[in-house]
């Protein structure tokens, strides 16, 4: 049976996201441009998933029950598995404190809701890029 990786150029990303909405949304965008899309619901359950491997970047919320989005990415940041998987944080939360804290966490862009798709788009597919 063919890699399912193979059959999405763009690579597999991650959106860790509490709202259902945000997440289909993301899904049909990134779908759309050849990225495997696999989502969580919750911080939980993005770690989980994250765990498994095989993901080449992640989307990530701040405010989600479980485990907040500046846990996640803490604990993505010091899993020696999978070092340096980047992580875009796409939040409501728009203040300067949480786009520091996000950065210094180890965030490699922040980009708050509501957002431009295409502008989210462009990071991801220059982040990826550079690696």
């Amino acid at each position: 049976m063919p890699d399912d990786r193979a059959r999405h150029r763009g690579g597999r990303i991650l959106v860790v996201d509490d709202e259902p909405h945000i997440r289909r949304v993301l899904a049909s965008i990134l779908g759309a441009r050849g990225f495997d899309v696999v989502e969580a619901v919750d911080g939980l359950e993005g770690l989980d998933v994250f765990d498994s491997g095989g993901v080449d970047l992640v989307i990530l919320d701040l405010l989600m029950p479980g485990a907040s989005g500046l846990e996640v990415l803490a604990k993505i940041r010091t899993d020696a598995r999978w070092p340096g998987t980047p992580v875009i944080i796409l939040t409501a939360k728009g203040q300067d404190t949480d786009r520091e804290a996000a950065l210094a966490g180890g965030a490699d862009d922040f980009l708050t809701k509501p957002f431009s798709p295409m502008k989210l788009i462009a990071r991801i597919e220059e982040i990826l890029a550079a690696r």
